[in-house]
C-alpha cells in the first residue's frame, strides 16, 4: 500500500479518513494495524479490496498486490481477485452469515461463485472446511443461530480459505467473543497460517491480542500512521506516545502490578481535525511545534518507522 487516501463526501465538504497511508505485507506475515475505534482501520481494509460504498471515493494512492495496482482493477479483473486472491473476514461473524441459509449451503455457494466445481466436490469441499477449523461435518446443515459464537467465528474463517488465498485480511475477527475463545480462535488461525501459508492483515483496537500473533504492528490514529515496528520492539520499546498510551492502558498477567493508564480526551473530530500533530490534543508531552507542524514518519532503526517530534531533528 502506498500513500493510500479515502475521502468520505458529506454536504459540507470531503472528510479524509485515510490519509497518506503505506505499508508491506510480506508473504507468510502477519501486520497487525491497531488503533482506537474511527481510527481509520477497516476502511484500510475495505479501500485494499475496492468494497467500500459511497460517500466514501479512494482520492490517491496505490494499493499492489502480486505487481498489480488493485485500483486500476476493472470489475472482472476484481472478481478473480476477491477471495481468491485476498479474502475477508468481518467484525461480526453473525453479521455476516445469511440467517436463513445453512452453513453447508454458505460455504457451497463462496466456492461456487468464484469456481467451476460441482456441488458435490463443492460439498466435499465444505466438509474439509469444517475440519480444518475444528467444527465436524455434521454442522453443514445448521443455521447460524444454532451455533456459538465462537464456531460462527469459525466458520466465517473457513468461507475465507475456502478458495485458498495467499492473503486474508481479519477485522476485529473476535471482538464478540470472551478472552478464552478469542485465544483459541488465535491458536488456530496461527496454525492454518503455518499450514498452509498465507499472509494475515489483521485490524484490532486491542494491543495485546496481536501482541503474540503478528510479526510486525502498524498503529493509526485519525486516518495517519503513527508508528510501525516488529512487534517486540513496539512492545518492549514503544517511541510514539499514542503507542505507548495504548500499551498502558493494557492489563499484565505477569510481572508486578501496576497502575492501568488510560490516554485522556478523546480522538479528534474528522471534521475538524488540530492543526499539526493530530494526537498533540491528548499527547502528554506536547510542545508548542506539535500544535503546528505536522510530524513526518522517519526511520529510528531497521523496520521501525515513527511520526513524533519528540524524535526528530530540532
Amino acid at each position: 500500500m502506498r500513500d493510500l487516501r479515502v475521502e468520505y463526501l458529506t454536504p459540507a465538504g470531503p472528510v479524509c479518513a485515510v490519509d497518506g497511508v503505506s505499508f508491506d505485507i510480506g508473504r507468510g506475515e502477519v501486520l497487525g494495524l491497531a488503533g482506537e475505534s474511527g481510527s481509520g482501520k477497516s476502511t484500510v481494509a475495505q479501500a485494499l479490496l475496492r468494497i467500500l460504498r459511497p460517500p466514501a471515493v479512494i482520492s490517491g494512492g496505490q494499493v499492489l498486490f502480486e505487481g498489480e495496482d488493485v485500483l486500476a482493477m476493472n470489475e472482472a479483473q476484481l472478481r478473480q481477485l476477491r477471495w481468491r486472491k485476498i479474502s475477508l473476514v468481518f467484525q461480526s461473524a453473525m453479521n455476516s452469515l445469511n440467517p436463513i441459509l445453512t452453513i453447508g449451503e454458505q460455504i457451497v455457494d463462496a466456492i461456487q461463485a468464484h469456481q467451476r466445481v460441482k456441488r458435490s466436490d463443492a460439498l466435499d469441499r465444505a466438509v474439509a472446511l469444517l475440519k480444518l477449523v475444528g467444527i465436524d461435518s455434521s454442522r453443514l446443515t445448521s443455521y447460524p443461530h444454532q451455533l456459538s459464537g465462537g464456531m460462527r467465528q469459525r466458520v466465517v474463517i473457513a468461507i475465507a480459505l475456502a478458495l485458498e488465498p495467499p492473503l486474508m485480511l481479519m477485522d476485529e475477527p473476535t471482538t464478540a467473543l470472551d478472552v478464552v475463545v478469542q485465544k483459541e480462535i488465535l491458536h488456530q488461525v496461527s496454525e492454518l497460517k503455518e499450514k498452509l501459508g498465507f499472509s494475515i492483515l489483521f485490524i484490532t483496537h486491542d494491543l495485546s491480542l496481536i501482541l503474540e500473533f503478528s510479526t510486525r504492528i502498524a498503529v493509526l490514529y485519525a486516518g495517519k500512521l503513527m508508528e510501525m515496528a516488529p512487534s517486540q520492539e513496539l512492545f518492549h520499546a514503544p517511541r510514539h506516545p499514542y503507542t505507548k498510551g495504548l500499551l498502558g492502558s493494557v492489563p499484565s498477567v505477569r510481572g508486578p502490578r501496576k497502575k492501568l493508564v488510560g490516554i485522556s480526551g478523546s480522538p479528534p473530530d474528522m471534521r475538524k481535525l488540530p492543526g499539526g500533530c493530530r494526537f498533540h490534543q491528548r499527547c502528554p508531552s506536547a510542545m508548542d511545534r506539535c500544535r503546528s507542524d505536522v510530524p513526518e514518519l522517519r526511520e529510528l532503526g531497521p523496520d521501525h518507522i515513527e511520526a513524533c517530534h519528540l524524535d526528530s531533528p530540532t
